[in-house]
């Protein structure tokens, strides 16, 4: 499962929770319907993975922490196996940004009502992906991590951008408010990658 995936079916996941409210369903113009269509292929998988007890925070929770670790693997991966300079350059900067993302997440989770424990676990496609990575060198890694780095961080944008919406918990909420300057920042960073 990709972290498209992963953000398009937490985002459902959130936008169902938060049903039976009586306010919008997500300020960006997406309901819980739109994210259902959007997801539904890719998002059947994450359902089959994901228990239907776990809260909507705990959900959010494991999308970003299981973001974090992804963009850190690959990222050092990136450091060995990349050949462009602005690449490598780029990596570094992820990785002590998602270290520092992990640092805040966890926090927001422990001040969560009850309190969360992010599972940074890889999702299926997050592993097979970095393990397609993991067989490249040079420019081929480069454009493959370019790509991922660009599909990653838009997908990760939009989950914020629904958690801060429609999220329950207000430490993780605030975390995903506070989140969404820096990873436009390094989508935009990505966009502007060249091999």
């Amino acid at each position: 499962m990709s972290i498209r995936a992963t953000a398009l079916g937490a985002a459902a996941l959130l936008a169902l929770a938060g049903c039976n409210r009586s306010e919008p369903q997500a300020q960006n113009g997406m309901t819980a319907d739109t994210m259902s269509t959007n997801g539904m292929a890719e998002g059947n998988a994450m359902a089959e993975a994901t228990p239907a007890a776990l809260p909507a925070a705990q959900v959010f929770a494991n999308a970003a922490a299981a973001s974090d670790a992804f963009e850190i693997e690959t990222s050092k991966l990136a450091l060995t196996n990349g050949a462009s300079a602005s690449v490598k350059s780029y990596a570094r900067t992820m990785i002590e940004a998602h270290t520092a993302s992990t640092a805040k997440l966890k926090t927001a989770a422990g001040s969560a009502t009850p309190a969360i424990t992010p599972d940074p676990t890889l999702n299926a496609e997050q592993q097979q992906k970095l393990d397609q990575l993991k067989g490249l060198n040079g420019t081929a890694f480069d454009q493959a991590y370019i790509a991922e780095q660009t599909a990653g961080h838009q997908q990760t944008l939009d989950t914020l951008k629904a958690y801060a919406a429609t999220g329950e918990s207000a430490p993780l909420k605030t975390f995903a408010t506070g989140l969404i300057p820096t990873v436009t920042a390094h989508l935009n960073m990505a966009k502007g990658l060249k091999a």
